[in-house]
């Protein structure tokens, strides 16, 4: 017989394969990776071959280590390369990418057990890592679009900086939603994004709720934060807030996860709005101009939480009363 293993519930399994779901992400991380390279040039797809080489080697090195089952087939280690490359600024140094690889592998997912055991986004965690030691590789140089060299770099600025400091005031929604900004390499197209969703969405890789609850909660947050203005106000704080930085990333790529997100339905809406709406307020009143990374990182930390509060208990239901109330 085999072993029983006994686990506190929520208990869920998946019937996709590992192998399928990874390579479906990857064909939907693709355009992103297409457009990267046609916006930033070379050191795009330069940083995104490093980051992926750099994650499949630690996986592959961490788990001959530590005489664990070689997984590197699964294609996760791969995915994982990409979205950590996509969520950095092409300007990057190389050397920080393979830091943040490092990270990402090894202490994100590695120690706490592999695939499906960590609690933390292994990309995101390499990118927190990197952008709080290394500020000034992560952020003080941004290449604008269609810029190959590091040394326009020096000129550029993310929109989301320039729009917390004042220094931009309008935008071009038609060029923004496209992908023609300054920004990460992956996160600047929300049309190719949006199209990677849909496709997600039909090849049942991922849910619609954790998205659905991140971006509806920054709507309605932008939609009070601008109303004060007027109407048009109201829908110009919305339009800004999704079509800069990156909510749509991760709303599709990262608060999908499953390792790292709750299993229940209700769970994940909670999951999705409470990233939304930390995102919001650090954007708004935080130190940073961004707050997608830490919004998601917190919330990965609380979905346990999430999946224990909002489980089905077992032996409860609704009591159905025959014969009219009394």
């Amino acid at each position: 017989m085999g072993d029983l293993h006994l686990s506190s519930s929520p208990h869920f399994s998946f019937k996709l394969k590992t192998q399928y779901i990874m390579a479906a992400v990857i064909i939907a991380l693709l355009p992103e990776c297409v457009a990267g390279i046609v916006f930033f040039g070379w050191r795009a797809a330069v940083t995104i071959f490093v980051s992926v080489v750099s994650c499949v080697l630690f996986e592959y090195l961490f788990q001959r280590a530590t005489h664990q089952k070689i997984l590197i087939r699964n294609l996760s280690a791969c995915v994982t390369g990409i979205m950590l490359a996509l969520v950095c600024p092409p300007s990057v140094p190389f050397w920080t990418v393979i830091i943040g690889s490092a990270v990402a592998m090894i202490f994100a997912k590695g120690v706490f057990g592999g695939i499906g055991s960590n609690v933390f986004n292994p990309a995101l965690t390499g990118r927190a890592v990197m952008f709080i030691s290394f500020p000034s590789a992560m952020g003080a140089k941004w290449l604008a679009p269609h810029t190959a060299s590091a040394v326009d770099a020096i000129s550029s600025a993310t929109v989301l900086s320039g729009l917390k400091s004042g220094a931009v005031d309008s935008i071009d929604y038609l060029q923004y939603f496209l992908g023609n900004k300054a920004g990460c390499i992956g996160e600047t197209s929300v049309l190719l994004i949006c199209i990677s969703f849909c496709f997600l969405l039909v090849c049942r890789i991922i849910d619609w709720r954790a998205p659905f609850g991140m971006v509806f909660t920054v709507i309605v947050c932008a939609f009070f934060a601008g109303i004060s203005n007027g109407i048009i106000s109201a829908f110009d704080e919305i339009l800004k807030n999704l079509l800069t930085g990156g909510i749509a990333f991760g709303a599709c790529f990262m608060v999908t996860d499953y390792a790292t997100t709750p299993l229940t339905k209700t769970g994940r809406l909670v999951f999705g709005a409470g990233c939304g709406l930390i995102t919001f307020l650090i954007r708004k009143f935080g130190g940073y101009p961004e707050g997608v990374m830490f919004s998601i990182l917190i919330m990965n930390s609380i979905a346990p939480f999430l999946n224990n509060l909002t489980v089905r208990k077992y032996g409860y239901g609704k009591v159905v009363k025959k014969g009219g109330t009394r």
